[in-house]
Formats: structure tokens, C-alpha cells, sequence
């Protein structure tokens, strides 16, 4: 039995995607690879690096460029402190002091050692913040070379704490509660999607170990020492024993 040409290619066209159908399934993979990136890049202070090896678990997400990433740490920090600022002048909150000393230096350095190892404990144990980590380390922390990572430390180190730990946490109360929920809004803004709850999870925990660093020496010194500490010393690490392979690439 044969089959005439349009036969053919009727059955043809019924067994075989057509060339349409595959664009536009190329083009929602884009959109998506495109939304994802642009939700990191506006929520970027992602704070808490883990010393780790990279994992991609999200290969549809493609890196950030350098350019992109150092725009959105100063577009943040801006952003945070004009917020901070706007609370401080019209509202009634007092700003938590800021006062120097060497014993609050040492203390915050301890403190971003602290978190750093913590941080380097809860990335082995638990697969979900792994996999969260993973996808910010790629996706931010990549394209920066070492000299940007002194940016890494002190934007984000800045102006979050001036904000969550200086104008938040006097405003909800110097107490166990206020501690609580600005803690709960620092670890929010880290959330880019609900596949990243693990790292909010995180990142509300060191919150809450940064709130009581400021609650008891009340000096907003201390949680802005560690927060710059742990973002340089993780990044850092992170960045050197990657090298090899960022090279290869």
C-alpha cells in the first residue's frame, strides 16, 4: 500500500513538532531564564556566601555580568539607606549609636567568623540551602573579580544594618520581639522566589544572631563589623578556590 505526497506529510506534520511550537517553547525557557535574573539582580545584598564549591543546580539561569551585579549593589545600598534615611526623618525612631571602638571592632570580627563557619556547617547539612546557595553563587558571585569583593563587603555591610539593625530594630522595640521582626524583614529581602526559601530561612537566623549583637553591646558597630567580615572572608574564599576553574572557562 503506498500513500500519496500530501498523505505523507499530513503524518508527518502530526508526528513531528513543528517548527513554531519549538520556538516558542525556546522563548518561555528564555522569559524564564530572563525573569529569574532580573528578580536576583533587584533584591541582590545576598549577604551570607557559604565557603563552597560551585553547583549549578539551576543551568537554566545564566550569570549576571559583572557590570549588572556591581549596578545592583549600588542601586541597593542607595536604596536601603534612603529608606533608612526617610524612617529616621519622619518618623520617631532613634538611631541605635554608632561609636567606635577597638572592643567593638574584635567583637564584630569574632561574631563574622562565627556566622561564616555556621554558614559553612549548614551548607554540608542541609541539601535545600545547598541548592539555594549554589544558585546565588553562580549566578552573582561568578562574574566578580577579587577587587569587587571589597564592594560585596561594605555596600551590603552598610546599609542593611544601617537600616535593619539601626533605624528597624529600635523602631519595633530594643526587645526579644523586635529582634524577631526585623530579623523577619532582613531575611525577606533576600527571597528572589519561593524556590530560595532556604536561604531565607538562613538568612533571618544570622538576623537575629546580628539583632542580638546590636541589642546587647548597643553599638551598631558590632553587626556592621561582623556583616562585612562574613561577606568578605566567605566571598573571598569562595572566589580562591574556584579559581581553576573560572580560568578554564
Amino acid at each position: 500500500m503506498s500513500l500519496s505526497h500530501s498523505e505523507t506529510d499530513d503524518i508527518a506534520s502530526k508526528a513531528t513538532p513543528t517548527t513554531d511550537c519549538i520556538d516558542s517553547k525556546n522563548g518561555l525557557n528564555r522569559y524564564k531564564a530572563l525573569s529569574d535574573r532580573s528578580k536576583v539582580s533587584v533584591l541582590f545584598p545576598i549577604t551570607l556566601f557559604p565557603v563552597a564549591e560551585q553547583r549549578p543546580d539551576h543551568p537554566e539561569v545564566e550569570s549576571l555580568s559583572r557590570t549588572q551585579v556591581l549596578i545592583a549593589m549600588g542601586v541597593t545600598a542607595v536604596v536601603l539607606l534612603l529608606v533608612a534615611k526617610l524612617w529616621v526623618q519622619f518618623g520617631t525612631v532613634i538611631l541605635l549609636p554608632l561609636q567606635w571602638s577597638a572592643i567593638a571592632v574584635l567583637q564584630g570580627l569574632g561574631l563574622g567568623v562565627v556566622i561564616t563557619l555556621a554558614s559553612a556547617v549548614v551548607y554540608r547539612v542541609w541539601p535545600a540551602y545547598r541548592q539555594s546557595a549554589d544558585y546565588y553563587l553562580a549566578l552573582v558571585l561568578k562574574p566578580l573579580v577579587l577587587p569587587d569583593l571589597i564592594w560585596l563587603g561594605l555596600l551590603p555591610g552598610l546599609s542593611e544594618e544601617l537600616l535593619f539593625r539601626g533605624v528597624m530594630l529600635p523602631a519595633f522595640g530594643l526587645t526579644f520581639e523586635g529582634v524577631i521582626i526585623s530579623s523577619l524583614c532582613f531575611g525577606v529581602l533576600h527571597l528572589s522566589s519561593p524556590r530560595q526559601w532556604s536561604y531565607v530561612v538562613w538568612a533571618t537566623t544570622i538576623g537575629v544572631l546580628l539583632g542580638y549583637s546590636a541589642l546587647l553591646t548597643g553599638n551598631l558597630l558590632v553587626p556592621i563589623v561582623a556583616h562585612i567580615t562574613t561577606n568578605l572572608v566567605s566571598s573571598t574564599i569562595w572566589k580562591w578556590s574556584n579559581r581553576e576553574g573560572i580560568v578554564k572557562r
